[in-house]
């Protein structure tokens, strides 16, 4: 194991502790997108390139917006009570 491939494992376990202790909802939507991405890099980095376009795809775009949609749609409902 290379130093580049340590250093995206510590990056990858800082991200996922950030994302656990994240409470706001729209931060966590976007500290878990980092995380995805990093996740995605982490993957391409130990040579599995069709996962880790996955892991971008999902990760970093898919999951994000639909928390940011749900937050969307429960301000909305909650200003029109």
């Amino acid at each position: 194991m290379n130093g580049l491939q340590i250093l995206i494992l510590l990056m990858v376990a800082g991200f996922g502790l950030a994302v656990v202790l994240t409470r706001d909802p729209l931060h966590l939507a976007v500290v878990a997108s980092f995380y995805g991405i990093l996740l995605g890099v982490m993957f391409f980095l130990f040579q599995a390139p069709d996962v880790a376009l996955s892991q971008i795809t999902i990760g970093a775009l898919a999951l994000p917006l639909m928390v940011l949609l749900a937050l969307a749609k429960i301000r909305r409902t909650e200003r029109s009570r």
